[in-house]
């Protein structure tokens, strides 16, 4: 497969290496953590569910509310981190060259009103949140998906910064990065979603909203249960690879956890879909969605979670993202105490 264009684009540090790096001294969490986690998510009373995976095997599951921990659930921006799950798999099937393959030669066509620096966007800067264009999220949201062509009202957006510049989250980003892949490939995002993730890993993908063109909606909306996220989490932590199969190209979680922009909201460094961050003095990955859906991978620890709340409006906002990632860092300060 075309990937040696991915790895060439990517300058992984030390620290970046030891991110996907072997774990020597991880512990599984103690009955007592756990049961700590449980309490202080019953604090919340906007969570749904909380799932931990240790080594591969799921260790604990509490619910709590919403569907159940074996049910597709709405992730809302969440499935940003699956959709660059989804491109990473289609760079390995060969139907996109390379992260570093422009956007107007995977689309059929590029409306006659877009701006001449459309033809600098690359996958990569789509994965990264760093397209240039104007936002379609927060007050912008409403009118773009009130639009008759989701597509090309995204890419007639000026440009606010040069492609590859800081990151300006939006989902109208992801949703050309699906109109790219439906269109490159032939299949829908969905078709894409389950032959390239669902069979290998053995999970169900079922369809979520398309916009009025029939493209899936590319970065909210997608159908998940925790038991799936974890299994996709866990696809990362072991370098793309499922039950001996190469289903992300070699190289993609170094690429995807590599910081390239930073979030203006809180700091954290992000990837491919992924934000960087720490927690409990661990280094840590995750994807999140609004109302509280969230997806942690810490390699060291080889542990995953999934955090599943409440989609529905109003938004709880950033604070209770902080107090997610509070759970977790709890947990694994909890298991520093207990590892000699």
């Amino acid at each position: 497969m075309k990937t040696t264009a991915l790895v060439m684009t990517c300058v992984i540090s030390g620290v970046m290496s030891s991110f996907v790096a072997a774990a020597t001294s991880a512990s599984e969490p103690s009955p007592d953590a756990l049961q700590a986690l449980n309490q202080q998510a019953q604090a919340l009373d906007r969570v749904h569910s909380v799932v931990v995976a240790y080594e591969g095997n799921i260790i604990h599951e509490h619910h709590q509310g919403g569907p159940g921990v074996a049910t597709p659930a709405n992730v809302k921006s969440l499935s940003k981190t699956v959709l660059a799950a989804i491109t990473g798999a289609a760079i390995e099937a060969g139907i996109v060259e390379s992260v570093d393959q422009p956007l107007v030669a995977l689309l059929d066509s590029v409306p006659s009103g877009a701006d001449p620096q459309v033809n600098d966007i690359t996958v990569a800067h789509l994965l990264a949140q760093q397209a240039g264009l104007e936002r379609t999220s927060g007050s912008n949201y409403g009118a773009w998906v009130a639009s008759a062509h989701w597509v090309n009202d995204a890419l007639t957006r000026p440009f606010v910064d040069r492609p590859g510049g800081r990151m300006l989250y939006s989902t109208g980003t992801s949703h050309l990065l699906s109109a790219a892949l439906t269109q490159a490939s032939g299949e829908s995002t969905l078709a894409l979603a389950q032959r390239l993730l669902g069979e290998p890993l053995d999970i169900a993908i079922p369809p979520w909203p398309q916009d009025p063109q029939g493209i899936y909606f590319g970065g909210n909306d997608m159908q998940l249960s925790p038991r799936a996220l974890i299994a996709i989490g866990e696809l990362y932590r072991n370098d793309g690879m499922a039950d001996g199969q190469r289903v992300l190209p070699e190289g993609w979680v170094e690429a995807s956890w590599t910081p390239r922009g930073q979030s203006p909201w809180t700091g954290d460094g992000y990837g491919f879909g992924w934000f960087i961050t720490t927690l409990a003095g661990e280094q840590a990955v995750y994807g999140r969605g609004y109302g509280g859906q969230a997806l942690y991978v810490i390699p060291e620890r080889e542990m995953t979670l999934v955090i599943t709340s409440d989609p529905t409006p109003p938004s709880p906002g950033g604070q209770f993202q902080q107090q997610l990632n509070a759970l977790v860092a709890d947990l694994l300060a909890e298991e520093s105490r207990r590892t000699p």
